[in-house]
């Protein structure tokens, strides 16, 4: 007996009707018949069908198919994704048209043909599966979108986020690619999400990608896809990342650091809007919005010998720089405020204000990791504050400022100290960018992100 596959057969023969219950059982797992059309509602709502087999005409002398097509009708709004396949002894070209153009998938002509039942009912239930799983996909997306953004949100009262926000507001309905600019822990994804948000693609996936911790001899496969048996270790097909966008905002982060010779290939993608996996001679068409981000400095990317200009020219349709929290230091209280309440609730602790003091310490410190630093200065505080509002002690803003002088003015040998130090100077050489200071240390990020975490950086 099968496992899958929910049938229900709406015909006023009964003929029909047995026929189809016998030939369809042994290949599906529920077989329902219906003689009269009337009682669709309740069977619908007693039963979770995957396809409907329906009649064009029901009583003597019908042949027109309108109530055939009344009943399509009727089906899909109680239930969108149930897949119809029309039966009808009477069919035409035009009819079935009709019932295709309101959302009939395929149609049978009576008498059948056994063997294209079961395939074309096979099929049915294989779309009716596929759609239910893009259904799931959505709300997935949905409900993690809401998780990520929850308290996720652009903070600030300065000029500078001001005018972010106005090309934000220009830029987001259209399907123009996006160029974020701006040093690490701006804030550059909150961006690409907010790009996404305001969208027409709001309901479809947003997907992004660290471009930067993709190898190179994966790059291809990564993004592109690939076919079973490419290559060794290939013992499965994959979705790149551009397919399993499809249709939403693919965010590419970190795009400043894609060698020159794969960014042809991404420029080939971008352009023809096909990506063909690996391994594979079949193109699939791809419909996303790309939105790349990097902290490479805009005279860089314009320098041919380090990214391709007409690459550049496909990608900053829309160019947006994020400055840095230094410059604009209007919004650190505001933000600083936001996540105080932010993990005031996270960690059930009671809301806490910030000091004079401490208000002087966040506005004077010049916050290298810019908010991504500060976000983490604030939880911090949150957790292990003990007092009745934040002091500059909670903050331990002058952590990663003293630890070279602190390393110049008293030696130590002690291996914890001597790792910690050398994880935060790599870190501050490349502006908390995780990809690139774990690669000089010579550690995956998963590892940096456990010493980070081991000493409280």
């Amino acid at each position: 007996m099968a496992t899958v596959g929910n049938i229900l057969i709406v015909d006023d023969e009964d003929d029909i009707l047995t026929a189809g219950r016998i030939l369809l059982r042994r290949h599906f797992a529920e077989i329902v018949t219906c003689r009269r059309p009337d009682r669709i509602p309740d069977l619908m709502s007693r039963h979770a069908f995957d396809v409907v087999l329906l009649d064009m005409n029901f009583g003597p002398g019908e042949s027109t198919g309108e109530q055939g097509l009344a009943w399509l009708q009727k089906i899909l709004e109680i239930d969108s994704r149930v897949v119809v396949i029309m039966v009808t002894a009477h069919g035409s070209i035009n009819t079935a048209v009709d019932a295709m153009k309101l959302g009939a998938t395929d149609f049978i002509n009576k008498p059948w043909q056994n063997e294209k039942v079961v395939a074309t009912v096979s099929a049915a239930v294989e779309l009716h599966r596929s759609r239910v799983e893009m259904e799931s996909l959505r709300r997935t997306n949905k409900a993690l979108s809401e998780v990520v953004t929850r308290g996720e949100m652009i903070v600030g009262d300065s000029k500078q986020i001001e005018e972010v926000l106005e090309i934000i507001a220009l830029a987001a309905p259209t399907d123009a690619n996006v160029l974020i600019l701006g040093e690490n822990g701006t804030g550059k994804e909150l961006i690409a999400r907010e790009l996404h948000r305001r969208s027409s693609r709001r309901e479809r996936i947003f997907l992004p990608v660290d471009m930067g911790s993709i190898a190179e001899s994966l790059f291809e496969s990564e993004l592109f896809g690939h076919v079973k048996g490419a290559f060794t270790g290939a013992t499965d097909d994959r979705t790149g990342r551009f397919q399993a966008a499809n249709g939403g905002t693919l965010f590419l982060d970190e795009i400043g650091n894609v060698p020159l010779h794969l960014q042809a290939k991404l420029l080939s993608v971008i352009e023809q809007r096909q990506v063909t996996p690996v391994g594979s001679n079949r193109a699939e068409d791809v419909d996303v919005r790309i939105v790349t981000a990097t902290n490479v400095s805009s005279n860089k990317l314009r320098n041919q010998s380090h990214f391709r200009q007409d690459l550049l020219y496909r990608l900053n349709t829309v160019e947006v720089t994020v400055p840095p929290l230094r410059e604009r230091r209007d919004d650190i209280l505001p933000i600083a405020r936001h996540y105080a309440k932010v993990f005031a609730r996270k960690y059930n602790k009671p809301d806490k204000d910030f000091s004079a003091a401490a208000d002087k310490a966040l506005l004077t410190y010049e916050w290298p990791g810019n908010v991504r630093s500060l976000r983490h200065s604030i939880e911090r505080a949150l957790i292990l504050s003990k007092g009745s509002s934040l002091e500059p002690a909670d903050l331990q803003l002058d952590g990663l400022a003293q630890v070279s002088s602190e390393r110049d003015a008293s030696e130590t040998f002690n291996l914890d100290d001597l790792e910690k130090e050398t994880v935060v100077k790599a870190l501050l050489k490349h502006g908390f960018n995780i990809s690139r200071a774990a690669n000089e240390l010579g550690l995956t990020r998963t590892s940096l992100y456990r010493r980070m975490e081991k000493y409280d950086i």
